[in-house]
């Protein structure tokens, strides 16, 4: 995210270019230096939530492998909070299967939006180079 400074944060130096004064660029150095912490812990929650819905992925295609042994009139059971109800296997393997797939799902969006917070860190920590390096370049 660029900010628009006003112009009249721009002083002209003496061969006519212009420059920011120290003020505004501290300013902009703490506003980009927020941003890079933020992208970091939001890519720290990213990456648990993926991790968490792998997880998730690995154990419904493992029980859906294990129950595609089972013989087609066995009855399965489903935890429901305390109690247990009995579902055929094609019920359970229909769960399954819809479980996967918004499983699937859900990891691939997590994984795009990994993928767009490092690039934005990235960004940001080239940004703050930049002005430390005084090319502030922030475009």
């Amino acid at each position: 995210m660029v900010r628009i400074l006003p112009l009249n944060t721009f002083i002209r130096s003496t061969d006519n270019t212009m420059s920011i004064s120290n003020e505004a660029l501290e300013k902009l150095l703490r506003e980009v230096e927020t941003q890079a912490i933020a992208a970091q812990q939001q890519i720290s929650l990213v990456r648990t939530q993926q991790a968490s819905k792998q997880r998730e992925l690995r154990m419904a295609q493992l029980t859906r492998t294990e129950m595609a042994s089972l013989p087609s009139d066995t009855n399965v059971y489903e935890g429901v909070g305390k109690m247990f109800v009995a579902l055929p296997v094609s019920g359970m393997k229909g769960k399954l299967e819809t479980q996967i797939k918004e499983a699937e799902g859900e990891v691939d969006g997590l994984g795009k939006r990994l993928h767009y917070l490092e690039v934005s860190q990235k960004n940001s920590k080239d940004q703050i180079d930049r002005m430390l390096r005084g090319g502030v370049g922030a475009s």
